[in-house]
């Protein structure tokens, strides 16, 4: 089973050596990997460069932001299933895709996701929040419940079906894509009890200075997909709450 990793990546010269290291470390045979980069200026391609014979595809030409360089890679990917690594993030070990590729082959699971470290960005061993997924229900999603995306791997034949990443959105199209798939769509999904992802604070969905416009962002996909939005990016700030709380017991 080929499993597809893509990273996005806009000037990201600080933290994009680690990501790509992560996944060229890790012990499973058959990664196709995917670096889409848009046209930074700050010296990250000289960086991928440097891994071009590792690294299945890059690319890298002007975008209109992170969701249409998801959808780039979505498109000239060829795996049985699909992952995202952001330029900031790194995988939690060098086993973690061979654990994804099992849980996959032993549930036989359209959808499988696990759990995740927000880490501080100049300190990655330091955990911020600690993001423990739980189990799925469609009612949980309804209630503002999403799993940690960067942990979601999805088989190529279930997005060729369900479709990419709406660009309307600037901040929310990840949160639009998860409710579509894990509400509107009868998948089977399955969790993975284990840390998929390290994450570095500082990214789109954790950027204080942006909250207004994610906020705004999420009660129009809960509208479109027919939520009480109000009632659902309630429920979904307060789940936050016990991540910040057990990261700190962690």
């Amino acid at each position: 089973m080929k499993i597809s990793i893509i990273t996005t990546c806009f000037n990201r010269r600080s933290t994009i050596r680690d990501c790509i290291e992560s996944v060229l470390s890790q012990d499973y045979p058959d990664i196709e990997y995917i670096v889409v980069d848009g046209a930074s200026t700050d010296g990250s391609l000289s960086i991928i460069n440097e891994y071009k014979d590792r690294i299945s595809t890059v690319i890298s030409e002007s975008d209109t932001g992170m969701y249409e360089a998801i959808n780039k890679g979505l498109r000239v990917a060829r795996g049985d299933v699909i992952g995202l690594l952001h330029s900031d993030d790194f995988l939690y070990s060098s086993h973690t895709i061979s654990h994804i590729a099992r849980e996959i082959e032993s549930s036989q699971a359209d959808f499988v996701y696990g759990d995740g470290l927000f880490v501080d960005a100049f300190d990655p061993d330091k955990v911020v929040r600690n993001w423990i997924s739980g189990r799925y229900t469609k009612g949980k999603v309804r209630r503002g419940w999403l799993p940690l995306h960067p942990t979601c791997y999805i088989r190529r034949e279930v997005i060729e079906k369900w479709g990419m990443y709406d660009e309307s959105y600037r901040i929310a199209a990840d949160s639009e894509f998860l409710v579509r798939y894990l509400y509107e769509a009868d998948l089977g999904v399955h969790y993975i009890r284990e840390y998929v992802v390290r994450m570095r604070m500082g990214g789109l969905s954790t950027d204080p200075a942006k909250m207004k416009v994610k906020w705004s962002e999420d009660l129009r996909m809960y509208r479109q997909h027919g939520f009480p939005a109000y009632w659902a990016l309630c429920c979904k700030i307060v789940s936050k709450i016990p991540q910040f709380i057990s990261a700190r017991i962690k």
